[in-house]
């Protein structure tokens, strides 16, 4: 059926499979962080000081994240050797069975300490599928792209971390105005059963999609060369070290303090300032919302001005407004609240996570193209993203409640990320396929070298 399709049916599908598969499976992995951030630690570590508690139920949040390097070996081998398709259908069943199974999982009172331990293994397997799931989320969009277009084509998979925030936020309210009182015994559970609907949604999209004819292509040459068998990670490590720390380092202008502005927030607000949980949900539905729309814009902008200069400038607006944004967030009231996580969705997290798929594709030729972006990608989860709102968390603590190390560590972090994407190569005027590895020894005397 996939060879009867145009060129432009094709670029559809391959775009739907990416942005709504991406949609979905942040939605079931949001639904966590939230439920973390307001029930988790009372229902499954009850025995723990309330201010304890709640950090130890943020840390099962991170505890996802240390299992996104091994996802992303994982689907990253199978990507690069038997497709990008077969792969993202794998890692979404996965994500799918844990997050109906945490809706499931009996509270502490009912089975002890079983109950935080089946939870803290169902949160492993959703932090392996998400360690597949950009990458190859990022990919199917990218090489299917037009060459002037693949900014634009890119950021419309990034778009699944807000959407499914603003579906994941949207849900848990809903699930809180139909249980009422009994939202911590019983509703908390229904964003989570609901995920198997929206799963349905997500497989009958991703079976229509195809493989890129990169992919097809690089396939082909793997089956007749003996230098491609090699494992893709080996040669990535081998021969690719660069791009793959620039995709690390590059990451950290997003990859915690999305989490800071979202999860940390929902808890800080909450918790230390007294304000009712609508208020946090609100501002991150609305926020995500913004983000949803300005991701596409600043990927085609991207493809103006390139993938580097977007992100400068970005990280830039982040570091500029960081303090700003928590000042309007301490206040305590509902539209200033809404405002600051408005204005860093918008703003510095749409500009620094827009143009990323694009510039990471652009990077690596396609034999590695997925181990390298999905490794790169989720090691800056662990190394960032993994423990932030804990860590947020621990850090207002220990600053009896000021903000200040907080505020120090997303301009920290923002300005590492910073440096690595200005030693980026552009190569967003060069088709994917001529993005080449290091070329194998001639049979006589000198080595020729192919750009990376």
């Amino acid at each position: 059926m996939a060879a009867t399709l145009t060129p432009t049916q094709v670029r559809r599908r391959s775009l739907q499979s990416g942005t709504i598969g991406a949609i979905v499976e942040w939605y079931e992995y949001t639904i966590y962080g939230v439920a973390a951030a307001l029930v988790f630690g009372h229902l499954f570590f009850p025995d723990l000081a309330p201010g304890i508690g709640q950090i130890v139920s943020l840390a099962t949040f991170g505890v996802g994240f240390l299992a996104r390097p091994v996802g992303a070996f994982v689907a990253g081998h199978l990507g690069d050797r038997i497709g990008r398709k077969s792969t993202l259908i794998l890692t979404f069943s996965v994500m799918t069975v844990a997050t109906a199974a945490i809706g499931l999982v009996p509270a502490y009172e009912q089975i002890g300490v079983a109950a935080p331990l089946l939870l803290c293994v169902l949160r492993l397997a959703q932090g392996f599928a998400v360690g597949g799931e950009w990458g190859g989320a990022a990919i199917i969009a990218v090489e299917n792209a037009p060459r002037t277009r693949r900014g634009y084509f890119g950021a419309w998979p990034q778009i699944g971390v807000s959407a499914g925030l603003l579906l994941g936020t949207a849900a848990v309210s809903l699930a809180s105005w139909i249980s009422g009182d009994a939202f911590d015994t019983w509703g908390w559970r229904l964003p989570f059963l609901l995920s198997t609907v929206l799963a349905g949604v997500g497989f009958a999209i991703r079976l229509r999609a195809t493989e890129s004819p990169a992919f097809l292509a690089e396939k082909a040459k793997m089956d007749a060369e003996l230098e491609r068998r090699k494992a893709p990670a080996a040669v990535l490590l081998r021969d690719h070290r660069r791009p793959l720390l620039i995709t690390v380092f590059g990451r950290f202008a997003e990859a915690g303090n999305y989490y800071l502005f979202t999860t940390f927030i929902l808890s800080y607000v909450t918790t230390t300032l007294g304000v009712p949980k609508s208020y946090g949900l609100t501002a991150s539905m609305i926020g995500a919302a913004v983000n949803i729309v300005m991701i596409p814009v600043f990927g085609a902008v991207s493809d103006r001005i390139g993938r580097g200069r977007t992100f400068l400038l970005g990280g830039a607006l982040i570091v500029l407004t960081t303090w700003p944004v928590f000042a309007l967030v301490h206040t305590g009231r509902l539209w200033a609240i809404v405002a600051g996580v408005v204005l860093f969705l918008a703003l510095g997290h749409a500009m620094v996570y827009a143009p990323l798929p694009a510039l990471y594709c652009e990077m690596f030729p396609t034999a590695v193209r997925y181990s390298g972006i999905s490794i790169g990608y989720q090691m800056a989860s662990v190394l960032l993203a993994s423990f932030t709102p804990a860590l947020a968390g621990a850090m207002v603590l220990w600053a009896d409640g000021s903000l200040w190390m907080v505020i120090a560590f997303a301009v920290v972090t923002t300005l590492i990320a910073m440096t690595a994407i200005a030693f980026a190569p552009d190569h967003r005027d060069r088709e994917l396929d001529e993005i080449g590895e290091r070329a194998p020894k001639p049979a006589s005397a000198s080595v020729t070298k192919t750009a990376v």
